[in-house]
């Protein structure tokens, strides 16, 4: 893991396309800005890893419900 210092207005580039920059200091909290392209998906950890766990769980469903629904799509 990198760890870098930055103050209130200094940045950190991400190669070519992404740099994150301090905006705000206030007590423990720090607010960073981001600058990236549209397509770059960004997250708080705490959402990417409920994706993840979303992603998982979907990924494993077994044939049974597969097959419950779609019997019931095929009703409609």
């Amino acid at each position: 893991m990198l760890v870098l210092t930055r103050k209130l207005g200094e940045s950190i580039a991400i190669d070519d396309h992404i740099k994150i920059v301090v905006v705000q200091i206030k007590g423990k909290q720090v607010r960073l800005g981001i600058k990236a392209p549209k397509e770059t998906k960004i997250h708080r950890e705490e959402v990417y890893q409920a994706i993840q766990d979303q992603n998982t769980e979907a990924s494993q469903s077994d044939l049974g419900s597969l097959s419950e629904l779609s019997a019931e799509l095929n009703k409609k």
